[in-house]
């Protein structure tokens, strides 16, 4: 769904992949339950749009909305960031997180289509 905010609209979606420190597959249960209502917490304290997300026993998928104000970084930084805060002030059990991690971009428009758009903008000028 295209947003906006002043001056842009917008229908950027990031899926973001990341990994415990050490990776012991521990991510299950309890804790899978609270880190996705932690990701859900800070998602909508920084205004961002959580559209989906699966907490796997290594690893975790998030797929993320974001004006385009926030870059794809900061938006991994808060939530790896936060949640292991977070988790580890409220639980006994501590939540590691590595600094490594993917993004990728996904929308409603093919890299094809964003091409051929451009092409045809540029016999349009005549």
């Amino acid at each position: 769904m295209v947003k906006s905010t002043r001056h842009a609209k917008y229908e950027l979606y990031y899926h973001i992949v990341f990994v415990p420190k050490y990776q012991r597959s521990h991510l299950t249960g309890e804790t899978m339950e609270r880190l996705e209502t932690i990701f859900a917490e800070i998602c909508a304290d920084k205004d961002l749009e959580l559209a989906e997300s699966e907490v796997m026993p290594d690893h975790v998928h998030l797929f993320i909305g974001s004006p385009p104000k926030n870059a794809p970084s900061l938006i991994v930084n808060w939530v790896k960031g936060i949640s292991a805060r977070k988790y580890n002030q409220r639980y006994d059990d501590r939540v590691k997180w590595t600094r490594s991690y993917y993004v990728g971009t996904a929308g409603s428009v093919s890299k094809g289509a964003v091409e051929q758009y451009i092409a045809e903008q540029e016999g349009g000028d005549e």
